[in-house]
């Protein structure tokens, strides 16, 4: 803060003092527009530091595949992946309406929803997961593929799945315990 207010007044000195050596000079002065010198000049004050920790946005649960892999997710998050041959494709469509109607339920599962409609690109998770036309693909934290279905599925089905695996039932047991 005191270096602020030093660099104001300094500031204001400088330039005081600049006017008056142009008058004692006989130079011209600009002159201000009326009012102008009866406001203070705008200060971009400094925020006093806390220890309080920015807040991170939340990662969207929807996002495209080409810009991840699935190694990124390893033990943070579930991947479900949606292959469609092309965004028009209407399982497709209707698989997406299904899951942006009830996010908040994948979101509590720690459910990342990964898009892929563009077959003519040969993606590393398109190598890997191999998918013809529509595919929803569940993959567990561990990096395990534990569901493939060639149509769409509601959120709700997909959660019971979730909700199967072992890793999940110690996630609830773990949160009832309060660890």
């Amino acid at each position: 803060m005191y270096r602020v207010l030093t660099m104001i007044f300094a500031a204001a000195a400088s330039t005081g003092a600049a006017q008056e050596v142009a008058v004692a000079q006989g130079e011209p002065v600009a002159e201000e527009a009326p009012g102008a010198a009866e406001e203070p000049p705008e200060v971009a004050v400094e925020a006093p530091e806390t220890a309080v920790e920015p807040e991170v946005a939340a990662e969207p649960v929807i996002q495209p595949a080409g810009v991840h892999e699935l190694e990124e997710y390893l033990w943070l998050k579930r991947p479900v992946v949606v292959f469609a041959d092309s965004p028009n494709d209407p399982r497709f469509r209707q698989q997406m309406d299904l899951i942006e109607d009830r996010l908040d339920d994948l979101a509590d599962r720690d459910v990342v929803v990964l898009t892929d409609t563009d077959a003519s690109v040969l993606t590393p998770m398109r190598e890997k997961l191999r998918p013809r036309g529509f595919m929803l693909v569940l993959i567990g934290k561990d990096g395990s593929v534990y569901l493939r279905k060639p149509f769409p599925w509601s959120v709700r089905e997909i959660g019971r799945s979730i909700d199967k695996m072992p890793l999940r039932q110690q996630e609830i047991r773990d949160r009832r315990t309060g660890n």
